[in-house]
């Protein structure tokens, strides 16, 4: 193929562990330098495309500055999700004080990651995956990555290819992305990379070796990845049963939804949770009139607490959204069809859909073998994701040791998911990774963005570093004298740096904090530096 070649910079514009975004032709490139050498990868994240010139550069990764993505600059290779392809890498000389890069003439910046061909000459062993959301399809592609040669087996209750859940509350409910762009990959990448997709299957039971499906089915295995995600929490009142009350935790259930209210207006959201609040979001974009119900006095204080909450909710009021807060629903009325929604309080709510967002729990009933935790049946893990001998469990379902406290913790966010997919299978081909993971989970409502990155259940300080009432802040979430999470608004190059010395252990005091006077961009190309 052509190739296209300019100088991109003098070798003296950067030092080491310093990157820019260049151009070649049209072409973006990120050119870095590390030890003295020049390297030069895609410009772009492969998950929504951000600037990686935005991100910050540790060690030989970059992290992406919108949902932390990780990329080895010296080849382009992910190396965290949740992006799915690599970068393409370009070739890199230098003449005199020029830096040249030459690229393909027509690259899109990306490429496939390297992975092992299916030959059951080589190895006849069978993994299983059932589920084929974050965790299940991405653990299917890092199989191969790992060098897995064998059968693999996705087992899903869809009818559908795995596709980005996150974008059903979000983008796909605005109508920002159709239907086609949904699915992670095509039909052909899966057969080409011999991954069996089997579709409309419900599990009936799984015991050590075997797994029985609900038409008759039965499936043997050799290592069993369990990525079943979550089961939305129905409400338990007179009229649930009506039509057009829903849940949104699939495709189908979303696309039922948006046809219903391309005529009907009213609509009742039933809780606070990040999900029923972005789609009060989105309903509200598309004309609809939306009330939001929750037991909650302020949208996620759990999570968030009250001040950022009551932004969220204000944001959401302006916009037209109207709250009934500090309030259960006791029934639905309607003939066939939901009419209203009754208040414990007696309020009567018109409504032609109701939406019902209140939490998701463990979808693990078919499950013998494993260790399921008192509470809510998540699957008990260890640091490797092992639930038993040959059986692995990932994403919504899994209880892991928090490598950072040492507590079992369970999380339900798609990046979470996703790197669990990827450290389980690569468990499953032979390797030992332990799962490090920090968690990370983003929103974005009207036009106003979250990122979170840590975990905390509660929490004895927040530091805020910003302005609330502009969104534009680092919120500090410390317990035990220890940042345990962070949120943001409008930081995202600062997010990306806070998530590096967060799982680096390099995090300021929290008198610096307390100070406001602390550049995380800075303190970060310290640490790096140091390294």
């Amino acid at each position: 193929m052509k190739q296209l070649e300019a100088v991109v910079a003098n070798i003296n514009d950067l030092k080491d562990g310093e990157m820019q975004q260049v151009c070649v032709g049209e072409t973006e490139v990120l050119l870095s330098r590390l030890d003295g050498k020049f390297y030069a990868v895609g410009a772009h994240c492969s998950h929504y495309k951000a600037p990686l010139a935005e991100g910050v550069l540790s060690g030989h990764h970059v992290v992406c500055p919108w949902h932390n993505a990780c990329f080895d600059v010296t080849n382009g290779d992910q190396t965290e999700p949740p992006g799915l392809d690599s970068l393409a890498c370009y070739t890199v000389r230098i003449e005199g004080e020029n830096v040249i890069v030459s690229v393909p003439e027509k690259t899109t910046g990306l490429r496939l990651p390297s992975m092992a061909q299916f030959d059951p000459n080589v190895d006849k062993r069978t993994f299983v995956i059932l589920g084929a959301g974050a965790a299940g399809s991405h653990a299917a592609e890092a199989l191969r990555v790992a060098g897995y040669q064998g059968r693999i087996v996705m087992i899903t209750q869809e009818d559908k290819l795995p596709y980005d859940r996150t974008k059903l509350s979000k983008d796909y409910l605005i109508g920002e992305t159709s239907s086609e762009e949904m699915p992670l990959r095509s039909p052909d990448f899966y057969k080409e990379h011999n991954i069996e997709v089997l579709f409309n299957k419900r599990v009936e039971q799984v015991t050590t070796g075997a797994i029985a499906l609900s038409d008759g089915d039965s499936l043997t295995y050799d290592a069993l990845l369990v990525a079943t995600g979550g089961k939305p929490v129905s409400l338990d009142i007179p009229g649930a049963d009506l039509q057009n009350i829903f849940t949104l935790r699939s495709f189908d259930d979303t696309n039922r939804a948006l046809a219903l209210t391309e005529q009907k207006k009213q609509v009742v959201v039933i809780g606070s949770s990040f999900i029923g609040m972005e789609v009060a979001a989105g309903l509200t974009q598309r004309g609809s009139q939306v009330t939001v119900v929750s037991p909650d006095s302020v949208p996620f204080e759990k999570i968030l607490g009250e001040q950022i909450g009551k932004q969220f909710q204000q944001v959401h009021q302006e916009n037209g959204v109207s709250f009934k807060l500090g309030r259960k629903a006791v029934r639905f009325e309607g003939s066939s069809k939901v009419e209203a929604v009754i208040l414990d309080n007696g309020d009567h709510l018109t409504a032609d859909i109701v939406i019902v967002g209140i939490g998701v729990q463990p979808a693990t009933e078919f499950l013998g073998g494993v260790n399921l935790h008192s509470k809510d049946k998540s699957v008990v893990v260890d640091e490797y994701l092992r639930a038993a001998e040959g059986i692995y469990a990932a994403g919504d379902i899994a209880r892991y040791p928090d490598w950072r406290t040492g507590e079992p913790i369970r999380v339900e966010h798609w990046r979470v998911a996703a790197e669990q997919g990827r450290i389980a299978a690569h468990n499953m081909a032979g390797k030992a990774v332990k799962f490090k993971g920090l968690p990370i989970f983003w929103t974005m409502q009207f036009k106003f963005p979250l990122r979170y990155v840590g975990h905390a259940e509660s929490w004895d300080e927040m530091i805020v570093d910003g302005d609330l009432q502009k969104q534009e802040f680092i919120a500090f979430y410390v317990k035990n004298n220890q940042v345990l999470a962070v949120a943001t608004s409008h930081r995202d190059t600062e997010t990306a740096a806070i998530f590096e010395l967060m799982r680096s252990n390099q995090m300021p005091t929290l008198d610096e904090l307390r100070s406001g006077a602390v550049d995380f961009v800075q303190r970060q190309r310290q640490v790096n530096s140091k390294s």
